[in-house]
């Protein structure tokens, strides 16, 4: 696996739009990069599924799993002079809100806005930053116009160009938790080239950012042995404590949490030594805030590891990611499925 292809997938995936409960077009560019890996199909609440490898008779069975959706808002409401009034979809920062460009996703396609804001010539200084109830959406179109192009209940996904910057950082939005859904493609493309024993499933994941439930019905109709879960962790950068976030460039972050099996996370820390892949941990005293927490109490109860990438920015439009650590956590969950037996 080179780099290069991690760039490229992630690319691929965070184009593709696909807010919480809305993940169509992200699970469509999912469903082209696993077809040629086995048979895929949706959940009923539209979670990606294929079985990469079927495993010998008996042998356990391993979900790879990260979550498609992305955060953004949804049309609530049509206001005058074009305007949409919105909610939010998932944790959005309204600090950054004001005069950012947006795509509505409308049912003739998407149209281009951007969030109304106030000139600076005209504050006087106090103002605090907006709520979402105070958020517009200014589209530029008509009245007529805008009643004939949208609707309550349409998505609307922030801006931003699929950029690289130096040392192999990739600047996107939605890369919370697309570039998790790449390790999961890049790791099950590796396992692929030889089998293991175990069966092999992976699972992109809907509606993590609002309540988990992709995930949680996933992992019930699966009922796999143990699963494997990558999410995105916070990056060290301005603005965040050392002992809160993970290291850039500094490899596979392992996770241990109450949710997590104390033995997955035990081995996969000695893999990542033994094969010399890049690796830090996190250690967490309650949730994780990741689909591990639903996934560990689905079913009878499923063993669980947690890998995350850092990521700089979370939940903005220019959020950033090492490809490096995208392709050590690949490697990393490549090497435990080749010895589950």
């Amino acid at each position: 696996m080179e780099i290069q292809e991690i760039i490229q997938m992630t690319k691929t995936l965070c184009e593709a739009p696909g807010t919480s409960g809305r993940e169509d077009g992200a699970a469509a560019a999912a469903e082209a990069l696993l077809a040629p890996l086995g048979p895929v199909s949706r959940t009923p609440l539209g979670s990606v599924l294929c079985t990469v490898c079927p495993g010998e008779p008996g042998a356990p069975h391993l979900m790879l799993e990260a979550h498609l959706d992305q955060i953004g808002m949804v049309v609530t409401r049509l206001e005058k002079g074009g305007f949409l009034r919105v909610a939010n979809v998932g944790g959005l920062d309204c600090r950054l809100l004001p005069a950012s460009p947006v795509t509505v996703h409308a049912r003739e396609g998407r149209y281009p806005a951007v969030i109304a804001s106030t000139p600076p010539h005209l504050c006087d200084g106090k103002e605090k930053p907006l709520k979402m109830e105070e958020i517009l959406v200014d589209t530029g179109l008509s009245d007529e116009e805008a009643k004939k192009a949208f609707a309550p209940g349409n998505p609307v996904t922030m801006d931003g160009a699929f950029t690289m910057l130096a040392n192999d950082l990739m600047l996107s939005p939605a890369q919370d938790d697309r570039v998790g859904c790449v390790a999961v493609i890049a790791a099950a493309k590796m396992i692929k080239e030889k089998a293991p024993a175990c069966k092999v499933t992976v699972c992109l994941s809907s509606q993590e950012e609002t309540s988990g439930y992709g995930a949680g019905t996933a992992a019930f109709a699966l009922a796999p042995d143990m699963a494997l879960l990558v999410d995105v962790s916070f990056g060290d950068g301005f603005g965040v404590k050392d002992h809160e976030c993970g290291q850039m460039n500094g490899g596979v972050e392992i996770d241990l949490a109450p949710a997590v099996n104390r033995g997955m996370f035990q081995r996969l820390c000695d893999l990542a030594k033994e094969k010399e892949i890049p690796w830090q941990t996190h250690i967490m005293g309650g949730r994780t805030g990741t689909d591990t927490d639903i996934v560990a109490a689905s079913g009878r109860g499923v063993r669980c590891g947690l890998l995350s990438i850092p990521l700089r920015s979370m939940h903005t439009a220019v959020e950033t990611v090492s490809a490096q650590d995208v392709l050590s956590t690949a490697r990393l969950m490549a090497e435990f499925a080749r010895e589950v037996k």
